[in-house]
């Protein structure tokens, strides 16, 4: 690959061209990794990206590199960063984080009361949640919304959530709270200014 530039931005309706191709991409990388995986539509993906609600990732030459979304739970008490995806030949690029940051940006600037949630089975999205200051939670502490937990149904997995009544899965649920980094920001300045005196 010869490095190609890389823009990445909020989606808009002119990149649905790009649907097939990133529901395709998403559902082979689950199947690749032996993971469950909450099956999304072209459809679907158009929808994000006409609300403002997605970001994409594309090179100057207009190829398709990555994807991501938000959705809104409980009336925007709850908002899902969901369907980061980067095609293969641009993976270890540094754009999953890239795409994973705007995305969280994009949801905060909408929603900066919301607490922001994101479930998955790979190490790699667990840590660019954790650097973002996510924390692993328990299912019960994410939306209860049923619309949010219809969308496993799709997912190879769905009878191990079900059995267990939604409490927990195979995926991990990881939580932002904005009081959370409120309490960082408050201690970080408390620190500051018992250093200056």
């Amino acid at each position: 690959m010869n490095n190609p530039i890389i823009f990445v931005r909020v989606a808009t309706k002119e990149d649905a061209i790009y649907a097939d191709e990133i529901v395709n991409e998403t559902l082979n990388s689950a199947i690749l990794r032996g993971s469950g995986i909450s099956k999304r539509t072209p459809d679907s993906i158009i929808e994000k990206m006409k609300t403002g609600k997605a970001i994409i990732a594309l090179t100057s030459g207009g190829e398709w590199v990555g994807f991501s979304y938000f959705e809104t739970w409980e009336h925007g008490d709850f908002i899902s960063n969901s369907g980061l995806i980067v095609k293969p030949k641009f993976r270890n690029s540094g754009v999953a984080k890239c795409i994973k940051n705007r995305i969280f940006n994009l949801s905060r600037r909408n929603f900066p009361q919301a607490k922001i949630f994101s479930i998955t089975s790979g190490a790699a999205i667990m840590k660019l949640n954790s650097q973002l200051g996510f924390e692993p939670v328990t299912f019960d502490q994410i939306t209860k919304d049923k619309a949010f937990w219809a969308g496993c149904a799709s997912c190879i997995n769905f009878d191990i959530l079900e059995r267990k009544n939604r409490c927990n899965c195979l995926c991990t649920a990881m939580l932002f709270s904005p009081e959370h980094i409120d309490q960082i920001i408050t201690h970080a300045s408390l620190a500051e200014e018992k250093n200056i005196h």
